[in-house]
């Protein structure tokens, strides 16, 4: 008997990993996260399948689900949207699995922000702009976040940022990032990224705020902010694909 971790991916479902729908094709346990896991998934359960809606559980409840199906010897796809290893509250369920001594795996899914990248046709790294990807969150009423992981601080790295689960904290945001970044610094709002109501919203930290409101916005967004997202941004091809670039697998041209 195993649990399987199955990240779902971001909404569309079809973005789900062959592995993981092989998984809960086979599973004669499926406990999903109702709120953001696409249902067509888990239509995919075998017939009979024990198919439990998490959505308004708690962690002992769903444990306990998971020691029923330990006692059959039956195993369990325990279903996440997006990724399993990014905001999931999967950590404390593989700390509950450990201690029973029921055995589990993890099978990775597409995360939001990548999704986002996607639907939006962008790359979220550009050469002399931004190298590096910081996702986050900020303190609201979930857990309190480190005072050393806060906005102002990552800001200064002035980084490409994906904000998730801070959609109604976006003053703040403004507030914490324009020293770092500029008013002017674009900033995207995804709301539902490849869900068929997929909403996307431009704007820089100077408006975004007011522009959300209009379209009231309210849960289930994405935040990310960046000068990778101008317009027309002005960067330099990399190396990768440049004739004077030598590799292992290219040798230089003349």
């Amino acid at each position: 008997m195993t649990v399987y971790f199955i990240g779902a991916g971001p909404g569309a479902s079809d973005l789900i990993t062959v592995r993981g729908l092989r998984v809960i094709e086979r599973c004669p346990v499926c406990l999903y996260a109702g709120s953001l896991v696409p249902f067509e998934l888990i239509a995919s359960a075998p017939k009979g399948a024990r198919i439990i809606n998490t959505a308004s559980m708690i962690l002992e409840e769903i444990i306990a689900e998971i020691q029923k199906a330990h006692k059959k010897e039956v195993d369990v796809a325990r279903v996440h949207s997006g990724d399993p290893s990014i905001y999931s509250a999967t950590a404390e369920q593989m700390r509950c699995l450990k201690n029973l001594e029921i055995p589990f795996e993890v099978i990775p899914g597409v995360p939001a922000f990548t999704a986002a990248a996607a639907s939006l046709k962008s790359e979220l790294t550009l050469p002399e702009i931004s190298q590096t990807i910081i996702v986050t969150r900020t303190a609201m009423n979930a857990s309190c976040m480190p005072e050393e992981e806060s906005l102002s601080k990552l800001g200064q790295s002035k980084a490409t940022l994906a904000i998730h689960l801070s959609i109604r904290n976006l003053q703040n945001i403004q507030r914490e990032l324009i020293p770092h970044y500029g008013k002017d610094c674009p900033v995207i709002v995804i709301y539902r990224a490849t869900w068929p109501d997929e909403q996307i919203i431009r704007g820089t930290l100077q408006d975004i705020s007011q522009k959300v409101r209009e379209n009231k916005i309210r849960r289930t967004a994405l935040i990310l902010v960046g000068h990778v997202f101008k317009e027309r941004a002005e960067f330099c091809n990399s190396s990768l694909y440049d004739a004077s670039h030598q590799h292992v697998f290219r040798h230089k041209t003349s």
